[in-house]
């Protein structure tokens, strides 16, 4: 069975092996839920879990809507009837198949089903661009605006002062072990990272497997390894090149593995994200040669 730890107060979190899922309990039964987890690899324990400690789930907070956060919010929410809070970006995207769509525009609709139809709920309640707290149950959750690795991505503070970071910030293990993290928007994501150095709380809980007392140190090695990361795409791009001919050289210099047409979107889909990061800071430009869409590495570099 997963192991439950605690962390400070009524803020505990689950140990899924892949994530850290932060809850608060409200009581001795009922719980509110950060994030719902994986539902391919993490339901059934999930499930295991909650029955054998008589757990009810009251609500959700989301901290983003990837399927790794949001995977079981349909499930959860037909078996315990529990709220779902979220960014509103995400509940519109989460709202119908065809806004999921729009969201990975990159996969065909029975694509999208495939991979992605269990993120298909209604929201609850919206958590707007301006918000800084949200009320679940009568109890109040702080809210952080983090944009960058989603577009609405937030970071949750319980009453116990406990940060919840979701994917703000990776941990040092994630780093060794992660050759192109995901950013959907690079330069929002760099800059929401400077601003968790603003929070005060006595612990933070981060997604894939990590609790701190302190993070500052975390946050300036997240902004070197994401930076460091754009700069080794920069310097793949030695010639005119199409993202394809991009792709094809990092997948081969990288040692990265592709067996399915799944992880391959996955990686050119993450891989864009850092030719856009690219793009913004001046450090390439588009040309079209031959008819081809082609990058360029600019005469004049302004990385930020």
């Amino acid at each position: 069975m997963l192991d439950i730890i605690h962390v400070k107060g009524n803020t505990y979190c689950i140990d899924t092996g892949m994530t850290y899922l932060p809850f608060y309990k409200i009581n001795e039964t009922d719980i509110i839920l950060l994030d719902s987890g994986w539902a391919k690899g993490e339901r059934d324990s999930l499930d295991e879990l909650l029955d054998a400690n008589n757990f009810h789930v009251s609500a959700i907070i989301n901290s983003h809507s990837h399927t790794d956060h949001a995977g079981n919010n349909a499930y959860f929410k037909e078996k315990y009837n529990c709220i779902i809070a979220m960014d509103s970006f995400a509940a519109h995207i989460c709202s119908s198949i065809t806004h999921l769509k729009q969201y990975y525009s990159g996969y065909s609709l029975s694509g999208v089903k495939a991979h992605y139809g269990n993120l298909v709920f209604d929201t609850d309640i919206i958590i707007r661009d301006e918000q800084k707290s949200v009320y679940i149950n009568g109890i109040k959750f702080g809210i952080m605006q983090t944009p960058g690795h989603t577009p609405g991505h937030i970071c949750i503070t319980t009453p116990d002062n406990v940060a919840y970071l979701g994917d703000a910030l990776i941990t040092r293990d994630v780093m060794n072990g992660t050759k192109l993290p995901y950013a959907y928007i690079l330069s929002q994501d760099l800059q929401s990272k400077t601003s968790l150095l603003n929070l005060s709380c006595k612990k933070y809980i981060i997604a894939h497997r990590g609790i701190t007392d302190d993070i500052h140190g975390l946050v300036n090695e997240n902004i070197e390894f994401y930076k460091g990361r754009a700069t080794k795409v920069l310097n793949v791009i030695a010639r005119p090149m199409t993202l394809e001919d991009i792709m094809r050289t990092i997948v081969c210099a990288w040692s990265i593995h592709i067996q399915s047409t799944y992880k391959y979107k996955v990686v050119e889909r993450m891989l864009r994200f850092y030719l856009e990061y690219l793009l913004e800071t001046g450090a390439v430009s588009l040309i079209v040669e031959n008819g081809f869409l082609k990058y360029v590495q600019s005469t004049k570099k302004n990385q930020q």
